[in-house]
């Protein structure tokens, strides 16, 4: 049986927009899109940003650090970083902040600078500050009084809505049929929707061929058999 040869394909991955006009508002993340579209009349100098992974957390405080021209950094660079100039750098996002063992000397005197400094710092986790683990008092005490904004699991028209325009970003014409499909099948997050459009890409790619429902059937199945 003849089969289409598969052609070779350069591994370029395309990397995640964070831009404001990328992000696309639906119920799981209107409230925590209104609390950030409102900064800067917060009501104290500090917020948390807390969801589940994929939800969207990275992208919205992205948009907000490029607004506020914040220094951005991982909760596990913290150690590494000058925290006196982090204080005084007007704003400042430090994402994962729970998942970052042995930060709590430089969080909690992160948290001081900031107060004392006048700047702002927004803080992404995917739990409450409760299940941080955290056995700092005043530091657990300081993160529960902060004000705290939850972004929810992608609902699934954000879900169909991100594979849309994952498909246009990548020029790729599709079957609103194969949208449907995928949308109640992928794991409900926009890292799964990325993956899953990325691989589809290189899937058409190599084959020369549109995506259709039956390839997206391919991908996903060979997607789970990967782990």
């Amino acid at each position: 049986m003849n089969r289409t040869p598969k052609q070779l394909t350069l591994e370029l991955p395309m990397e995640p927009r964070f831009g404001r006009e990328d992000f696309l508002v639906s119920p799981s993340n209107a409230t925590a899109w209104d609390m950030f579209e409102r900064w800067p009349q917060w009501p104290e100098r500090v917020m948390l940003l807390v969801g589940p992974t994929g939800a969207g957390k990275s992208h919205l405080a992205a948009i907000w650090a490029a607004r506020a021209k914040a220094r951005i950094l991982t909760g596990r660079a913290l150690p590494l970083a000058d925290l006196e100039a982090l204080g005084r750098a007007g704003a400042v996002l430090v994402e994962d902040a729970d998942d970052a063992p042995g930060i709590e000397k430089e969080l909690f005197h992160l948290l001081n600078l900031v107060r004392e400094g006048g700047s702002w710092l927004v803080l992404t986790a995917r739990r409450w500050p409760d299940g941080w683990g955290l056995a700092t008092k005043d530091l657990l005490s300081r993160l529960r009084l902060a004000p705290a904004i939850e972004i929810g699991e992608p609902d699934d028209a954000l879900v169909r809505a991100v594979l849309v325009k994952l498909f246009v970003d990548r020029q790729l014409v599709v079957d609103t049929t194969v949208v449907e499909y995928l949308a109640v099948r992928i794991e409900r997050s926009l890292d799964a929707a990325r993956n899953v459009v990325e691989a589809l890409d290189r899937e058409a790619l190599a084959l020369g061929r549109p995506v259709t429902r039956p390839m997206a059937g391919e991908i996903l199945r060979r997607m789970e058999a990967a782990g």
